[in-house]
């Protein structure tokens, strides 16, 4: 196929995406599909098909990509603009086509860019006075922080714009006649050739000049462009790696001072470094965009679906359709889309550099580099700015953003880099055209080899920093983002869960704990008619604080983005269109919950209640407790300082304790499953025992003189376990502990502390027998231990009851859609076996005793056996913690509870477990 058919398959391969965006408008808008409707990208790809048979016909040769690259970018800001702010799509649809016109002007009026370069200083004067005609006064005046702008009546535009082209222009040509020259340094300072002076001097001039508009203008997008512009064109034009040395150190220079001596400067990096820091003030904008990207995550919100676009009061962008129109088309389209507008730039800048490598002369070639270089830096930088990069400078995206300056201008790039395309007339020609330049043709043949092997390096710098762009977008739409998406302040996300109707949260007996209620403005709200039940479980979701709980860590699955439980649901949140969010049903039963809640209620402290056999958890509760309903009063006062917050503070999987003597579970397990003593094994039980030169005491210094291990389970016996932990030894303590979760982060949808041994290598005897017995003393790098959370504890006595087999604790038993279809089944999951299972059984008939025989009496229930043990950690200022754990029916353990209370009365843990697991086993039909 020729050049031009192939221009033209591309046009038509492009137009699909125009139209397809344009439709998506429609279609969100409420409005019907026509040809009306639209009448936009028709028209803009009949403006293409225009410019085709113009190039057809003016430049026949150039490159076939080009033209359909900058249609499909045109086309997505003209979608974009419409989407943003529809007053002025018109003007910019009209600037479109006027840019379309300057381009086929362009390419009828510049035939040879090598006659441009005799009038290269007059262009390099004009460029110059362009750039600085903003100064002007009356004429000038500023915009967005920059001096930019002239204005003439109703007109305005920015000059800055041409003068970019005009310069590349001077460039190109003062290269491609000095060229030489700057590639010999015959300027020798000690052991090292450097430049001369004259020679060093454009490049110093284009650093003054870059320096002149960051201090006049407070452009720094555009001075970076330029300095930029030219040290890849004298790369290009040299291959000497000394001025990109040397640029770079210019550069360091100029920042150094810009940033010592200018506010402004200075605060576009304060509002780099940390936006966050004056979210509501400088930052505002970048922080928005932040805001905007992290929401798009892989797919997008849907086209006209983002918050980005909308009006600044409703959590939009404030000049979205210039400066940040990228976050919006990303927000919308997700990082498949954004990533896919970077690649379009990188094709053109892939097609730039072909077309500077087929050009037949110097001047075009270096043209072409420059140009092209225009169009992807300024891509990079702002790109770079709003993502958080780099500083954010201002500048506008290429054929995307919103202005008929920024449209002209890349115009009339494309109609000049097709001109430098057409000008290439094949391999042979190209090494004719050349052999004039040195002295041979094998030299000038030669030389088209280097500079092909400087484009390649030009083009791998352009990759790499699109590679930057596509990385750090990843960074932030799919890592970053739910860090964002939970900030308090982000007003994207409230937005947009106002407009939600997000699932519901119930127990597994079909209480309803959290459900969105619609509101007479169309919004919903999340209310909690439960009130205190579950509520560290359910946790909330607001506006104004994030969220917690289920909330938090089933917030995609409530807003219908995960857990998908039909076809249809996929292509729903694919497409942006919003549906009720997934029904989440907890493991939880409400009689157990309430049961929990109400053994703890006027204490402090925790219990958790499992099915030892899947993991399931029954109850979890912690108190003091808080109303959901009035979770916001508790955060505000917290946030004053006027309240502790103590109330949300989940004590049954944030709070680590000493457990007491409900860790002798652990000391016994050991010490059965190494056949270090069986049940009968023979103990004195003094009431105070010398153990590693310190005293090991039992409660109150009772003596209970000589007994079995049995009977010292059953009494709690701290002389007797304390020698049994210095048989064990340290390191099979530590291990035993360890293989019931210690030392371990277990995954858990609500933040669950990690419980806590010391490193066996750090332990004194004395603490040895001391956390045989439950009770942290030891002082060492590593932390005391045992600290345990009352989850763990409950895992500890759900292993023993389940026949050694540690499971992963859960709490969703169901997830389903808004047509009650189920997309989720929990899983029982073995983590790990903790002990064997004769060693098991072994020790539920020792515990059993404790109910009958020892500390544990009551928690005993009439015509059930439980196994239990109970715990008591001296806190130090005269009073305890009560601890129990008791599994049962006894013979087949199918409910396992867990409790601690804070400074309760000797045996109130017992009494709590034995009210709670009586429900439990009446709920479950085992009384």
């Amino acid at each position: 196929m020729s050049r031009r058919n192939i221009e033209l398959l591309l046009l038509l391969i492009a137009s699909p995406i125009v139209i397809v965006l344009f439709a998506m408008l429609v279609v969100t808008g409420g409005q019907t599909l026509s040809v009306e409707t639209l009448a936009v990208p028709l028209g803009i790809f009949g403006s293409f098909l225009v410019a085709h048979l113009a190039v057809r016909k003016l430049a026949p040769a150039a490159d076939p990509a080009l033209l359909p690259i900058a249609f499909a970018l045109s086309g997505i800001g003209i979608a974009f603009v419409t989407r943003i702010l529809p007053d002025k799509a018109l003007s910019q649809v009209v600037w479109l086509f006027a840019g379309v016109v300057v381009m086929i002007v362009v390419l009828a009026l510049v035939r040879n860019l090598d006659k441009l370069a005799n009038y290269k200083y007059t262009l390099m004067v004009v460029g110059i006075l362009f750039l600085l005609s903003p100064m002007l006064p009356v004429i000038g005046h500023e915009s967005g922080g920059g001096q930019l702008w002239l204005s003439i009546g109703p007109f305005s535009f920015q000059p800055g714009e041409i003068a970019k082209i005009l310069i590349v222009f001077f460039i190109a040509a003062y290269l491609a006649a000095n060229r030489e020259m700057l590639s010999v340094f015959t300027w020798q300072v000690g052991p090292f050739h450097l430049p001369s002076l004259p020679t060093l001097l454009p490049l110093i001039i284009m650093w003054a000049l870059a320096f002149v508009v960051v201090v006049l203008e407070k452009d720094l997008g555009l001075a970076l462009v330029l300095f930029s512009v030219f040290v890849i064109m004298l790369y290009v034009a040299t291959g000497k790696k000394l001025y990109l040395v040397v640029s770079i150190g210019l550069a360091a220079i100029a920042a150094v001072a810009l940033y010592s001596f200018m506010g402004h400067v200075q605060a576009r990096v304060a509002i780099w470094q940390d936006p966050f820091a004056d979210a509501q003030g400088a930052g505002f904008q970048l922080v928005q965009s932040i805001y905007s990207l992290a929401d798009g995550d892989l797919f997008g919100q849907g086209i006209g679906r983002g918050m980005g676009g909308n009006p600044i009061a409703e959590g939009g962008i404030p000049v979205a359709e210039s400066d940040f129109i990228f976050p919006v088309i990303a927000e919308e389209t997700g990082l498949m889309g954004a990533a896919g507008v970077l690649l379009l730039y990188l094709c053109f800048a892939i097609r730039g550099v072909v077309t500077a490598a087929r050009a037949k002369s110097d001047v075009s070639s270096f043209t072409a580099v420059g140009l092209t270089s225009i169009i992807v830096l300024q891509a990079f930088i702002i790109v770079g700015g709003v993502t958080r990069l780099i500083p954010l400078t201002g500048i506008t995206l290429p054929f995307i953003s919103q202005g008929g300056s920024s449209l002209i201008a890349s115009f009339i790039i494309v109609g000049c880099l097709l001109r430098c395309g057409d000008e290439g007339t094949g391999v042979d020609s190209e090494m004719r055209q050349t052999g004039t330049i040195g002295s041979h043709g094998a030299n000038s043949v030669l030389g088209r080899v280097a500079l092909g092997k400087r484009l390649t390096g030009t083009m791998i710098i352009y990759s790499v920093l699109f590679g930057v762009l596509v990385a750090n977008l990843t960074y932030i739409m799919v890592i970053k983002a739910p860090e964002y998406q939970n900030l308090p302040s982000n007003n994207h996300t409230m937005a947009r869960e106002a407009t939600m109707e997000r699932g519901t949260i119930s127990t597994i007996d079909g209480t309803v704990l959290a459900q969105s209620v619609r509101q007479e403005d169309g919004t919903y709200k999340r209310e909690y008619p439960a009130g205190t039940l579950a509520a560290h479980i359910v946790g909330y979701t607001s506006q104004k604080f994030g969220s917690a709980g289920i909330e938090a860590a089933y917030n995609d699955t409530l807003r219908g983005e995960q857990n998908f439980a039909s076809f249809s649901d996929v292509v729903n949140s694919l497409a942006g269109i919003q549906t009720k969010g997934n029904d989440v049903t907890l493991t939880i039963d409400a009689t157990i919950q309430r049961a929990a809640q109400n053994v703890l209620e006027g204490q402090v402290g925790a219990c958790v209640v499992m099915n030892p056999e899947t993991g399931a958890v029954l109850a979890l509760a912690s108190s003091p407790t808080f109303d959901a309903a009035d979770y916001e009063s508790l955060l505000t006062a917290a946030a004053d300082n006027s309240n502790d917050s103590s109330e949300l503070f989940n004590r049954a999987t944030q709070a680590l304790y000493a457990p007491g003597s409900t860790f002798k579970m652990v000391t016994l397990a050991a010490a059965l499953q190494d056949g270090v003593a069986t049940a009968d094994t023979m103990y004195d039980s003094p009431g105070t025992l010398d153990i590693g030169n310190a005293p090991v005491t039992n409660v109150k210094k009772r003596n209970y003189g000589r007994i079995t291990l049995e009977m010292a389970m059953w009494y709690s016996s701290n002389t007797v376990f304390g020698q049994v932990g210095v048989q064990l030894g340290a390191d099979l303590l530590v291990q035993m502990a360890c293989n019931f979760g210690f030392n371990e982060d277990i995954d858990f949808p609500l933040p669950l502390a990690t419980s806590l041994m010391p490193d066996p290598e750090e332990m004194t005897t004395w603490e040895t027998a001391w956390a045989a017995c439950g009770e942290p003393v030891g002082e060492h790098e590593s932390p005391a231990g045992p600290q345990a959370t009352v989850m763990q504890m409950c895992m500890v006595g759900s292993a023993i009851a389940n026949e050694g087999a540690l499971m992963q604790p859960y709490l969703v038993d169901g997830v389903y859609n808004a047509n009650g279809e189920r997309s989720f089944y929990p899983l029982a999951i073995k983590l790990k076996q903790a002990i064997d299972k004769d060693t098991a059984a072994r020790e539920i008939e020792i515990m059993k005793g404790v109910v009958t025989e020892g500390t544990g009496s009551r928690a005993a229930i009439d015509g059930v056996a439980v196994a239990g043990k109970t715990g008591t950690h001296e806190r130090g200022d005269g009073e305890d913690d009560s601890w129990f754990v008791g599994l049962a029916p006894a013979d087949d353990p199918k409910v396992v509870v867990a409790v601690a209370i804070e400074r309760g009365e000797s045996g109130a843990g017992a009494a709590a477990a034995h009210d709670v697991l009586e429900t439990a086993l009446e709920v479950i039909g085992a009384l």
